[in-house]
This record gives C-alpha cells, structure tokens and sequence, in this order.
C-alpha cells in the first residue's frame, strides 16, 4: 500500500481539497509554491498513463475547478500542472499556481510547509471551490 493509499484511507492525515467515488485532492506538504496541491487516483496505479483513457480523462476534468480555484486564490499568472511520478509509486498529478516556467522546477528546495500554513492554504482554496 502507497502512501497515498494510506491518505485516502485516511490512515495518515492530509489537507484535503476534493474528493469523489475515484479521486482524491489534498494540499502537498512539502510545497514549490503555496497552493500546491496533488490529484490522485483513487485506483494504486504507478504511472499516470497507465490509467485507461476514460479514469484518465475524468481526472483532468477532476482537476479543472480545482485548478480554477487554485488560479483564483493565489495571485499567479495560471495554475501550472506536472506529471513527474518518480517520488511515489502512485500515479499523481501536482497543480501549482505559477508565475513562470522556473515554478515547476522541482530541483528547487521544497521546505516542509507548517500546519497553520496549510491550513490558511486550504481554507483559501476551499472558499473558492465552494
């Protein structure tokens, strides 16, 4: 079992964002940038595009009032999106608010962001979602 299994079980805490029958949204706590939040599958798939074509097209539409709201939260130019998937076995996508292509860049130090932060984050992006 993923760590991200564990998160959707509920078995380790998270910042949630979204949820439905096959998806799961929640603030990653080691940020590039405040806001940035990872989309998962709830199916234990390591590779995004491993996904059959319909669970991966319901994903991104998962995602859009996600990113809307995201874009509308934090002051940005577009809520960016990146599929890396090398650091869990579990497919995942990261939306992070961006001003520039360098907000991507995940060789950047991440920080552990504190919990009032993410708290402050989420309910940010939970205002707007509503």
């Amino acid at each position: 079992m993923t760590v991200f299994s564990k998160i959707i079980a509920g078995e380790i805490p998270s910042y949630k964002i979204a949820e439905n029958d096959r998806f799961y949204a929640f603030l990653d706590v080691f940020p590039l940038r405040e806001g940035h939040t990872l989309v998962i599958p709830k199916t234990e798939v390591d590779n995004l595009f491993d996904l059959p074509s319909a669970y991966l097209a319901e994903m991104l539409v998962f995602a859009q009032p996600i990113a809307k709201a995201i874009e509308q939260s934090f002051k940005c130019n577009r809520c960016g999106i990146s599929v890396i998937g090398l650091e869990i076995p579990h497919a995942h996508m990261h939306l992070i608010p961006i001003n520039s292509s360098n907000d991507l860049n995940f060789t950047q130090h991440k920080g552990r962001a504190s919990d009032a932060d993410l708290q402050k984050v989420q309910n940010k992006i939970l205002q707007v979602l509503k």
